[in-house]
């Protein structure tokens, strides 16, 4: 099975390239290693001076891991001066200082030198020594540069092979080979037009469940958000995508419900439930169950979707700080406005007597706190929601 990022079915990279020189390599396994990463970054001159484990190697083509022609055309040499008897440019690596008058210079200056001495087609040649110590003084005498890594100069010994890697991988990015491949562009830039539309759609969203609270906040609030969105600098294909996400939460697995999972006929039967047991509350507690008022906020029944529906988008009510489903003391309101003092309470077309009897009492400890309470039958909103709505802006005086 190949390795990753392994693929026979593409084309070897056949490029003139430096050629890589192993002085008195040790063990056939860091031979194969460096053959391995000269395949991986498209060289394929390999000399081999005097290994120690003789040549071939079996176990230098076992590490080599499909890196077999690099192998295949390795050449042998007794000594380095034969070795690099045709070059005209010699790096030698090492980890040590020689004292030697030579430049010094890093792997990515070595490439960037490298490459017009190829392209001009000299031989040059990079050259490692043994694992144990190195190339000896006489030997980096041979080159004409110093090439170094900067290690942890604590710990500065390289593996053979990684050395070889990074020269490698610093010849082949000089040499102008790019990346093997990029992010598709399946979907160009999306236009400011199309990123206004889906503003337009968030906020529209983000006002129905009292996102931009304090009031006075809401344009800081809507800056940042658009912001944020600016500075991701989404395609046409974000942008829908992200549309599609709002329109789910917004209207839940069961339609409109704000992300809720009840429709409106098991909203209205949960709001029964609630009534007819104490408005949700427990003797322990002298408010709501907590988190109740978040249940009922997600879960509308058809006539509180309704009457919200056009409240909202009635310019007479945008400073009045209507909230849904808010708790004033233990009860929950259907809206409030507390800056006004009001609540609006829905009711449902039959009530079992114990249900009306909490409601009552509901209605009354709110006007004995100076809530103003607005009565609306739950049938008549549903009926007509702007005829509901017209009622409060009478009683309002809006």
């Amino acid at each position: 099975m190949p390795g990753a990022g392994t693929d026979k079915t593409k084309t070897w990279v056949v490029a003139p390239g430096p050629v890589i020189v192993l002085v008195e390599p040790q063990i056939g396994e860091n031979i194969g290693a460096a053959a391995r990463v000269m395949a991986n970054f498209g060289l394929s001159r390999l000399r081999l001076v005097a290994p120690r484990q003789g040549w071939p190697n079996d176990k230098a083509r076992m590490m080599a891991a499909g890196a077999d022609r690099v192998l295949d055309e390795a050449q042998l040499f007794p000594d380095l001066k034969a070795a690099i008897a045709d070059c005209t440019f010699v790096a030698a690596c090492t980890a040590r200082g020689h004292d030697q008058a030579k430049p010094v210079v890093s792997p990515e200056a070595v490439a960037s030198q490298l490459v017009p001495l190829v392209a001009g087609g000299e031989t040059t040649a990079v050259v490692f020594g043994r694992e144990r110590n190195g190339l000896e003084n006489d030997e980096v005498g041979l080159a004409d540069a110093i090439v170094t890594f900067p290690v942890n100069p604590a710990f500065a010994s390289l593996n053979l092979a990684q050395a070889v890697a990074l020269v490698a991988y610093e010849w082949f990015k000089h040499a102008g080979t790019g990346l093997p491949f990029g992010m598709p562009v399946r979907s160009g830039p999306a236009p400011k037009e199309q990123i206004h539309a889906f503003f337009t759609n968030l906020e529209r969203e983000l006002e129905k469940v009292e996102f931009f609270r304090p009031p006075e906040k809401r344009e800081t609030m809507t800056v940042n958000l658009r912001n944020i969105f600016s500075r991701m600098q989404p395609s046409r294909q974000d942008i829908q995508t992200l549309h599609g996400v709002i329109l789910a939460i917004a209207e839940g697995r069961k339609g409109p419900a704000r992300g809720g999972v009840l429709d409106g006929d098991e909203a209205s039967l949960l709001r029964k439930l609630l009534a007819e047991h104490g408005d949700g509350r427990v003797p322990s507690e002298r408010g709501p169950v907590r988190g109740l008022s978040r249940l009922l906020r997600r879960n509308p029944t058809e006539a509180e979707r309704a009457l919200w529906a056009v409240l909202t988008a009635d310019r007479r009510f945008a400073g009045c700080g209507f909230k849904r489903q808010v708790p004033v003391g233990p009860h929950i309101a259907d809206l409030v406005s507390f800056p006004l003092r009001v609540v609006v309470d829905i009711a449902p077309a039959a009530e079992e007597p114990e249900a009306a009897k909490t409601r009552a009492d509901k209605r009354a400890w709110l006007a004995d706190r100076g809530y103003r309470v607005v009565p609306l039958d739950a049938a008549a909103v549903e009926a007509d929601p702007r005829a509901a709505l017209a009622t409060l802006a009478t009683m309002l005086g809006l």
